[in-house]
């Protein structure tokens, strides 16, 4: 019987990986962007357990630590701490960029490099995804593909309007993430500076 269960258990952990990167190939990733390490960042951004529906899906808000976590308590796989640059670099990273995964939905203008940092699965991401398996799903990915470069314009116009813009000595102007290390050095340097002296100004 525990021989039974265990065959069981190993049985779903293997077909929801297989289904996330089923997923992750649907949405265009390569090879590298559907790997083992990405899936399970999936499932865990997911909170799917394996034996749970993709209906299920639900868009918990997870840090690099607390992602690891997940996928060692419910998958059985264990990651180092150590290598959570490889899940922030062959995972995170990629899903950030496509607009699968939201930054610090919680506080937009938490730094980047912050320890509290989090992700969230997008909302219309979620959406597609809780129908995978279901008659709906091909239909459903086709219409996500077809509008996702409007998703990520907004997206990216959403970022855009978060940074903040600074003036140069050059009079040149460029943006930074807010709270970075890059803001600090601003501010610092603006409120240091002499009299006469050229200025960075942040607005």
């Amino acid at each position: 019987m525990a021989k039974l269960r265990h065959s069981t258990a190993y049985a779903a952990k293997a077909r929801k990986l297989s289904d996330a990167m089923d997923i992750l190939k649907g949405l265009g990733f390569s090879g590298r962007q559907s790997n083992r390490a990405a899936c399970y960042t999936l499932l865990a951004m997911l909170d799917l357990r394996p034996s749970q529906p993709w209906s299920s899906a639900t868009g918990p808000c997870r840090g690099i630590t607390p992602i690891i976590a997940f996928i060692a308590a419910k998958y059985k796989i264990f990651y180092a701490p150590n290598t959570r640059e490889t899940i922030r670099d062959e995972a995170v990273k990629f899903f950030v960029e496509f607009g699968i995964l939201i930054r610090n939905p919680d506080d937009p203008h938490r730094p980047v490099n912050s320890g509290k940092t989090v992700y969230q699965v997008e909302s219309n991401v979620l959406a597609l995804f809780r129908t995978y398996g279901g008659p709906a799903w091909p239909l459903n990915l086709t219409r996500y593909l077809d509008s996702r470069s409007r998703i990520l314009k907004t997206l990216k116009r959403e970022r855009k309007l978060k940074r903040i813009p600074v003036t140069l000595p050059s009079r040149g102007a460029v943006t930074i993430s807010p709270g970075g290390p890059c803001e600090v050095f601003c501010r610092r340097f603006h409120g240091k500076r002499k009299s006469g002296s050229q200025k960075i100004r942040t607005t």
